[in-house]
């Protein structure tokens, strides 16, 4: 008898799972590992569509067993429950006779991954598998980002309306975060590395755009206390003063990320300049990125425009300037590929990333757009996060 949905551990149909096990295998083959355990909250939900606490054996062959903690109530195939970690490694011992075993070593903590260890051979690197297969999407993961990208549009739309005479930077950006999570926003912000931390976005407003941060983002910006130092920190919006938005598109699992800057009254004829500068990059950068393109090459392109256009020192930052103009997204903000001068990474049919050429000039604050690309088979990349480029005015 079929379960009914909320009871289904496995979420996802199953050509779609198979597309996705595939990709992660012939990573594995090459790497000489038999399997692969899968622990981070982002490769769960690849694999199965839900989050849940526990772990999935990925075996080489492209069997799947699921050891579940926490909720206890899922049920489905190859579903095992397990009170602590040698309850599963036991098993994918004693079913699978595994040579080597890859953890997920880039989030799993030290600690964890020894007592792992300690009863698993060791494999490769099951993060760089991941992070591969993640980059490029399958069609149904790339129309759950369109859904993002058209609902994070029409909220941007509605800025100007929510913008009040007298407000403040943080004030402004908590009227846009409840109009996203009114419209279905999840909310989350899910971002791949070490230590970064945002909530639901970044709004920057006059000299606070050039306040560094410690985290790898390419704007900054002071915060309302040093415990997450990033993003706005109480500033009054004043006429000419650009206010860039860059807030949360997560509405599917699968998030978009989109850039725009406001601005009440007229705004100064060089941030129109340089936001112009921006969109001219995006559309550079967007005809360039095809199937073999190398994505250091693109990092070159956006920085030699810039430098072109005499603005070299206000890219990507002015008193700290962010080491890339564009990053893979889906699941996370920070997927795979980079777009940076070293970046080994190459473009393929399929991939997902958000171009974002910035720009900071002290006195002024920050310009510039941000919007969010599908690699196609041919042609430029296309941008599925359709809103209005130019400045816009809020009132």
């Amino acid at each position: 008898m079929e379960l009914k949905s909320e009871l289904r551990l496995q979420l996802l149909a199953p050509d779609e799972l198979a597309a996705r096990t595939a990709r992660i295998t012939a990573a594995m083959r090459a790497a000489g590992t038999d399997g692969i355990v899968v622990s981070d909250n982002a490769g769960i939900y690849y694999l199965t569509g839900r989050v849940f606490c526990g772990y999935i054996y990925l075996h080489s062959d492209g069997r799947l067993r699921y050891y579940l903690r926490r909720p206890n109530h899922l049920q489905g195939d190859s579903v095992m429950q397990i009170r602590k970690p040698e309850d599963m490694t036991a098993d994918i011992m004693a079913a699978f006779a595994p040579g080597a075993v890859g953890l997920e070593e880039d989030s799993l903590p030290y600690s964890m991954a020894m007592r792992l260890r300690a009863s698993l051979p060791a494999g490769a690197s099951a993060s760089p598998m991941l992070r591969a297969a993640r980059a490029v999407k399958t069609p149904a993961e790339i129309e759950l980002m369109r859904r993002s990208g058209i609902a994070q549009a029409e909220v941007y739309s509605r800025i100007p309306h929510l913008y009040a005479d007298g407000m403040s930077d943080i004030e402004l950006q908590i009227e846009i975060e409840r109009a996203l999570r009114l419209h279905g926003c999840l909310g989350i912000f899910r971002i791949a590395g070490q230590s970064m931390e945002l909530h639901m976005g970044n709004v920057l407003t006059g000299a606070n755009a050039d306040t560094p941060s410690p985290y790898d983002f390419a704007m900054g910006g002071a915060g309302l206390d040093p415990s997450i130092p990033v993003g706005a920190d109480g500033t009054i919006i004043h006429p000419g003063l650009p206010v860039m938005v860059d807030m949360n598109g997560n509405f599917t699992g699968y998030m978009t990320d989109m850039t725009r800057c406001y601005c009440l009254g007229e705004p100064h004829p060089e941030a129109v300049r340089l936001n112009e500068l921006s969109r001219n990059i995006c559309a550079a950068v967007a005809e360039a990125a095809v199937p073999g393109a190398a994505a250091r090459d693109l990092y070159e392109l956006a920085a030699g425009m810039a430098r072109e256009a005499g603005y070299a020192e206000a890219f990507m930052g002015h008193r700290y300037h962010a080491g890339f103009v564009g990053h893979g997204i889906g699941i996370e903000v920070n997927e795979l590929p980079v777009l940076a001068p070293r970046s080994r990474d190459i473009l393929a049919e399929g991939m997902t990333y958000a171009c974002e050429p910035k720009f900071v000039v002290p006195g002024m604050g920050a310009v510039g757009i941000e919007n969010t690309y599908v690699v196609r088979a041919s042609g430029p990349a296309e941008c599925i996060t359709p809103a209005p480029e130019q400045i816009i005015s809020l009132r």
